[in-house]
């Protein structure tokens, strides 16, 4: 089956429009602008029953992880607060030394790696339609800026589009792979979107130490099959 069979390649050209981030206004770095995309209304349609449906089959089996707060119904900060908060009162009450490692990943929806988030469809058995959707979806992307003396095109291989109708539920799903790693007893994860924040207890404070660096060291596996 093309790659194309399911989504036409006019349906996955995006124009960028860089918008300045507020207080950037004398900066010229690439990363104080915020790359809004202006997708075709067709495939922003199709995109987003595209998602509903894979949310839908995640959601309805129990597959999405219960610490990641971000992106979904009826969940909140207050919520990814609460979950900590109810972690480290444990801490003191046994005379335990408590680390906390807040992670926030830089780019995070530029940095979305599209094999990964097919694995996980592949992973929990998502519907072969779906997936050859999500395949199509993801292939052969363009993205197109201008000014007035510069047009440039470029065959975009991984990351969400900003102001994407799945840009979070597929954030959601390649953040699975990071929130399911086999962590310590006396660790606790909890993400927020793309935020992290890793919490371990322990009665010294050298073994805390050791212990989070070991945690910190699973994160690397965030993208990856």
């Amino acid at each position: 089956m093309s790659k194309d069979r399911n989504l036409p390649k006019r349906w996955k050209k995006t124009v960028i429009i860089p918008i300045i981030k507020p207080g950037q206004k004398r900066s010229d770095e690439v990363s104080k602008f915020r790359p809004i995309n202006l997708l075709n209304t067709r495939g922003k349609v199709l995109e987003k029953i595209m998602i509903n449906r894979i949310n839908h089959h995640v959601y309805s089996r129990g597959y999405m992880n219960e610490n990641q707060y971000g992106f979904r119904q009826q969940k909140c900060t207050i919520d990814a607060a609460m979950a900590i908060k109810d972690f480290v009162q444990q801490g003191p009450e046994s005379g335990e030394v408590i680390a906390l490692v807040s992670l926030d990943i830089q780019g995070a929806f530029d940095a979305a790696w599209c094999p990964g988030i097919l694995n996980e469809l592949r992973k929990y058995k998502c519907p072969k339609n779906l997936y050859e959707l999500t395949n199509s979806y993801f292939s052969q992307r363009i993205a197109s800026w201008s000014t007035n003396s510069l047009r440039m095109n470029k065959e975009i291989s991984r990351g969400c589009p900003q102001v994407s109708s799945s840009g979070p539920g597929i954030w959601n799903l390649q953040y699975k792979s990071l929130l399911e790693q086999r962590y310590m007893k006396r660790t606790k994860v909890v993400a927020f979107a793309d935020d992290l924040i890793i919490t371990t207890r322990e009665e010294l404070a050298r073994a805390v130490e050791n212990y989070v660096n070991v945690e910190l060291n699973k994160t690397k596996c965030i993208g990856k099959e």
